[in-house]
């Protein structure tokens, strides 16, 4: 029920807290004042909003690993889409004077370009690698100024034997066969009209990639994963979490339902 090694059994247990969180999201309630102003009496005596929201940041690395294992039993399969998306902090016109998520040199948002949408924004990058079901695998977070094929670096040690789809951004031959000499993955990525020898991309392989940019679409919408109401790095990792482990456990109750798990406006309970 804990995860967490504390002096004093506390009255709320890490299990509790996280379907809290996990409630939350699913009821769109991504503010902790409006948490606790709905949730029930018997829930909110036993812990402090403060103590709360540390408890989960606490929690950030048992979360992620607890939502592993539930993505384990939706989907398993030897073929992932890889892709990302901008997450804007706040306007490019406040950038100069803007201090959130800047407590850390390493972790603070910086300037970057999204070709998707023709436009410059300051925040940070979400890269995510999901099965062809539309289950999420693993996310990372990187500046907004990182190139989208760094990302590649952290697939090269997490996956083998498999076949990974990518868009334009991900265009690479030296990274294609560095790939697959190493760990036998092969890197499926639409080429430019432009580009010497090339070769249409097989229709199964584009209509498969739209699928992660239907999850991205679903976390905009449903999710509201744009809305940043963190003040630092920490706080906002940890929002990107609970929204995608949301995602995951809705998948997965309604794989127990025998339901498209991609219906995320389910009717629960």
């Amino acid at each position: 029920m804990n995860f967490l090694n504390q002096k004093r059994k506390p009255k709320l247990s890490d299990i509790e807290l996280i379907a809290i969180d996990l409630t939350s999201e699913y009821m769109s309630i991504d503010s902790e004042y409006q948490l606790f102003r709905v949730l029930p009496s018997e829930l909110s005596c036993k812990i402090e909003r403060s103590v709360y929201n540390r408890r989960r940041r606490k929690l950030f690395y048992y979360r992620e690993s607890l939502r592993k294992e539930l993505a384990s039993q939706i989907s398993d399969n030897s073929c992932y889409i890889v892709d990302n998306m901008p997450l804007e902090v706040c306007k490019l016109s406040r950038s100069t004077r803007c201090r959130i998520c800047k407590e850390d040199w390493s972790t603070s948002p910086n300037k970057g370009y999204c070709a998707s949408q023709s436009s410059n924004y300051y925040g940070y990058k979400l890269h995510a690698v999901c099965t062809v079901d539309g289950v999420f695998t693993d996310f990372d977070l990187s500046q907004a100024s990182v190139h989208d094929i760094h990302y590649l670096k952290d697939i090269k040690a997490m996956y083998t034997n498999c076949t990974i789809l990518g868009d334009k951004g991900y265009l690479s031959i030296d990274y294609q066969q560095d790939l697959f000499s190493s760990n036998k993955i092969t890197l499926e990525v639409l080429m430019r009209k432009n580009q010497h020898g090339y070769k249409p991309q097989a229709y199964i392989f584009r209509k498969s990639r739209k699928r992660i940019e239907t999850l991205f679409s679903q976390l905009c919408d449903r999710f509201m994963i744009r809305r940043n109401y963190a003040k630092s790095f920490n706080g906002f990792k940890n929002r990107i979490l609970s929204k995608i482990m949301a995602v995951t456990v809705i998948q997965l109750i309604n794989k127990l339902n025998n339901k498209n798990i991609n219906n995320l406006k389910t009717q629960i309970a």
